[in-house]
């Protein structure tokens, strides 16, 4: 009765397939930015998206992750906006708001500065959702005033 070829995997299961079929130095790579992504926050959640992208949000897109032939790329949505003193973005600088971190076979990752800038998406993704808001609630006040 199952009329719905619905996939009964949850995201965080397609990312563990994912990782695991990246048998290369490429899957441990792409787990450790995961580990060092969620040890960050608390409340980031994975999602699947794009035909098979790794994406880690809270209140908004973080980032988005993957897999290619030589490199793994790590594309934060709002990367322009964010402080990023240990340099790590090193790809995408042309954009107007993504920016991105290409790492390669036998780079190290920071894991500290890596959880500093995803600490800095999550705070920039609230600061933009109290602005709507708070835009939001202008708008009613001066609606309501005629």
């Amino acid at each position: 009765m199952n009329s719905m070829h619905k996939d009964p995997m949850n995201p965080s299961e397609r990312i563990d397939q994912l990782i695991a079929e990246l048998t290369d130095w490429r899957g441990k790579t792409f787990a450790s930015i995961r580990k060092s992504i969620l040890k960050a926050d608390r409340e980031i959640i994975e999602e699947w998206k794009w035909r098979g992208s790794p994406v880690w949000s809270h209140n908004g897109i973080i980032a988005v992750a993957n897999a290619h032939k030589d490199k793994v790329k790590l594309t934060f949505s709002h990367g322009a906006n964010l402080p990023d003193p240990d340099k790590l973005f090193n790809a995408g600088l042309a954009g107007n708001a993504w920016r991105a971190i290409d790492f390669f076979e036998g780079d190290e990752i920071n894991e500290r500065a890596l959880k500093n800038l995803v600490r800095a998406a999550v705070d920039y993704n609230q600061i933009k959702l109290k602005r709507k808001a708070s835009a939001g609630t202008r708008a009613k006040v001066q609606k309501s005033k005629k």
